[in-house]
């Protein structure tokens, strides 16, 4: 059988859209996820999305890492907005299911895409690190020369030390500015780095504002693939309305067996 799907990227993070809402595609197939997933052997991504209905709100968004494993993505989510907008399931607003509960997302007037995070109750703060769990857990270094980093050697080996081998982190390697970040990141499920990380980049930004003692305002972040911002406020040691905000854009469709 023929399956259409569609490729969708937010800042060089991409991901196969699957419209599943009369079940094409069997999202317990996880072998099927990894092919479609694989660079040389199928369609080629960092994640694979299904979009479904779901009672009481505009859509289910499943969501797979490349290696078949499920968790919260935050540059998928807002493709997943851009996706369901194409459907016509959407028009500028957006309340849907992803694996961490439920988002609100808005696409803006110059069709940037801006997904509503969940709150950040604490932050982890040591001597050379950050840990903070933005619906997806990232280990965020400070670090000079963020090119010249060998993101997947250094990256897993702090995904696969005694803390994280377990359950895995992401990794996120970043330099610091007044407000503003450059970060590359290695991505568990990918295993490897990705052009960028919604979720990294938020857990980034709220670093540098902890670093910097802001009380709100709009990061920019730098990311390989490209700009993103987080906006923000914040109440003592409680991150709230934190906003991821970037494009999500269309490359093309296709068709494929399965």
């Amino acid at each position: 059988m023929l399956m259409e799907f569609y490729k969708y990227q937010g800042t060089g993070n991409d991901f196969i859209m699957v419209d599943n809402r009369n079940s094409v595609f069997d999202k317990t197939n996880l072998k099927k996820v990894q092919q479609l997933c694989d660079r040389r052997y199928g369609v080629g991504s960092d994640g694979l999305i299904l979009i479904e209905n779901i009672e009481g709100l505009d859509f289910d968004m499943i969501y797979f890492n490349a290696d078949g494993s499920q968790s919260f993505c935050g540059n998928g989510s807002r493709c997943a907005v851009a996706f369901a907008n194409y459907l016509g399931i959407i028009d500028k607003q957006a309340m849907f299911l992803s694996t961490d509960g439920e988002h609100e997302a808005w696409i803006n007037a110059n069709g940037e895409v801006s997904l509503k995070m969940h709150d950040v109750a604490s932050i982890e703060k040591g001597d050379d690190y950050y840990f903070i769990n933005t619906g997806s857990p990232h280990y965020i270094i400070d670090i000079d020369e963020v090119s010249k980093i060998d993101v997947k050697e250094e990256g897993a080996s702090v995904r696969y030390n005694e803390r994280f081998k377990a359950e895995g982190t992401n990794v996120n390697f970043v330099k610091y500015s007044d407000n503003e970040l450059d970060i590359r990141t290695y991505e568990r499920g990918v295993e490897d780095e990705t052009l960028s990380c919604g979720t990294g980049v938020t857990a980034a930004a709220l670093s540098l504002a902890d670093k910097n003692e802001l009380d709100a305002g709009v990061i920019n972040v730098n990311a390989v693939g490209g700009k993103l911002k987080v906006g923000f406020k914040r109440s003592g040691n409680e991150f709230k309305d934190i906003w991821l905000i970037g494009p999500a854009t269309f490359v093309y469709k296709g068709k494929i067996e399965i």
